[in-house]
């Protein structure tokens, strides 16, 4: 990820420093504070200026990349490549990648999202029902699948919970802000009356699943949340922990594009079925059925 400076995030959107601060001040420009000092990401600020674009009426939006994107899951990156869908996938993290589809710069978001205070709240489609910029979409099941606590094989630290990850202060690696894995982790916090920063976090932050995984097996984390299949790909033990729908939101003219049609038909293929077995962890019972229409 590319970070600029206030300087250099100044010199970008050709504005002086001094602004710079006080849109800082204001909340207005996406930036984070590393040991003090404002860093601002180009994909952020990139974002920011194609969301608050105005059209003149009667401007239709151009075609949206063919990209997919939001959460990372292996089945779905196999899928786009062995469909011959030619979608590409930007792995963002669920509610960044929404964003990124809602703004018209995508042709489909995958999300899995959790409520903080109901785990078994279907928060896929809470979200959808109350996006103001998604009256048009749809949104399309890929799967369920198992979600839950990666560790060393043997499960050394004997974890079984959030509240052993907690009291044995196990390294835990963990995702983006907003991505479905750290809803997640939050929302077992909040049903453990536990916060953030009692978590033995480690740094830097996984993107994805695999580099969960990945931190795990070079011995820098004990756990980190993912999926069974992850878990089963890298070797690693699984603590399992819910079931979660895992879809796909398009919007509705583009439901009947090529390219979404040919993964969408790949969905009902016996490869497809044979690789979810292979992976571990997926339900494809209701793959590429409707779940809701905005």
């Amino acid at each position: 990820m590319q970070l600029f400076t206030t300087a250099e995030a100044a010199a970008y959107l050709r504005l002086k420093e001094r602004k710079i601060y006080e849109m800082v001040a204001e909340g207005t420009v996406p930036c984070t504070k590393v040991t003090g000092r404002w860093l601002f990401p180009k994909v952020e600020l990139d974002h920011w200026l194609a969301s608050s674009i105005s059209r003149p009426a009667g401007t239709a939006r151009p075609d949206p990349a063919p990209i997919v994107s939001g959460s990372h899951d292996p089945l779905l990156e196999w899928a786009l490549r062995e469909s011959g869908s030619g979608l590409a996938t930007l792995p963002l993290g669920s509610e960044a990648g929404l964003s990124r589809f809602a703004a018209g710069e995508t042709m489909a978001a995958a999300i899995h999202l959790h409520a903080l205070d109901d785990l078994d709240a279907d928060a896929n489609m809470d979200s959808l029902r109350n996006h103001n910029e998604l009256q048009d979409a749809v949104m399309i099941a890929f799967c369920r699948r198992e979600q839950g606590f990666l560790v060393a094989a043997g499960n050394p630290l004997k974890l079984g919970s959030i509240e052993d990850v907690r009291k044995k202060r196990a390294r835990i690696a963990m995702r983006p802000k907003g991505a479905g894995a750290q809803l997640l982790l939050l929302a077992l916090l909040h049903h453990a009356d536990a916060a953030l920063d009692q978590l033995a976090s480690v740094a830097p932050v996984c993107p994805t699943g695999p580099d969960i995984a990945q931190a795990i097996r070079a011995g820098r984390a004990d756990t980190g949340i993912a999926t069974r299949g992850v878990a089963n790909a890298a070797g690693l033990d699984f603590i399992p922990t819910i079931w979660e729908p895992f879809d796909l939101v398009m919007r509705q003219r583009d439901y009947f594009r090529p390219a979404l049609q040919s993964l969408l038909k790949f969905f009902h293929s016996p490869d497809f079925s044979a690789r979810g077995r292979e992976l571990g962890g997926y339900d494809l019972s209701a793959a590429g059925t409707v779940r809701f229409v905005n």
